[in-house]
């Protein structure tokens, strides 16, 4: 298989339960909610997404034709040292190209893996650690996992629902929106009003971070 991958790079994972970590942040193209294209995101079944996750032109991007090639790149972005490394993939939709293969060439590296997911594919198995994050209007299969992150405000979402899903941890994450104070205001409510809710914010943006 060739996966196309939209940036590579080390860094900090910036939100969730695990921010603050070292970490390699694979971001790979595609998405089945979006196109990436601004003209489509009215129409998008996901029309909120901050990212860029369109071509192979980012940071560390590029077509890479087998999993060990993919799992040794990310290794030599790590460096020295084979404690505690932690590779987070995400996208666009990782569930679109994250294949067992990938994941066995990266444990065998000493990865734990990690993925973002929106949750409307199911995620494989042997991922070390899974967040799901739903999007409004769409069918979320992968109903179990380590984090559930909802971004809110979000229309057609009720988080009490939520609530039955097999996760370990509920975290709420304020919208990266234009009225950017009010979805901050939101997600604290929130937290506030359900308890199984915790607050997260993206430290990354906040201290300059990718």
């Amino acid at each position: 298989m060739t996966y196309s991958v939209k940036e590579c790079f080390l860094t900090l994972q910036g939100e969730g339960v695990q921010a603050g970590s070292r970490a390699v942040f694979l971001r790979f193209a595609g998405c089945n909610l979006w196109t990436g294209r601004e003209q489509d995101r009215a129409s998008a079944q996901c029309n909120f997404c901050d990212t860029d996750f369109v071509g192979t032109d980012g940071e560390g991007g590029g077509k890479f034709k087998s999993a060990d090639k993919l799992a040794a790149r990310i290794e030599t972005l790590w460096g020295e040292g084979t404690e505690q490394r932690l590779v987070v993939i995400t996208g666009g939709e990782p569930m679109l190209q994250l294949d067992q293969a990938l994941v066995d060439a990266l444990h065998a590296r000493g990865f734990r893996v990690a993925a973002e997911t929106n949750g409307t594919l199911p995620a494989i198995d042997g991922i070390d650690w899974i967040c799901v994050s739903p999007k409004a209007g769409t069918e979320v299969v992968q109903r179990q996992g380590n984090e559930l992150k909802l971004v809110w405000p979000q229309k057609g979402i009720d988080p009490e629902a939520l609530e039955t899903w097999d996760f370990d941890h509920f975290l709420v994450q304020p919208m990266d929106c234009a009225e950017r104070e009010q979805a901050i205001d939101a997600a604290v409510a929130l937290a506030m009003e359900r308890p199984k809710w915790r607050l997260t914010l993206q430290a990354h943006k906040v201290i300059g971070l990718p």
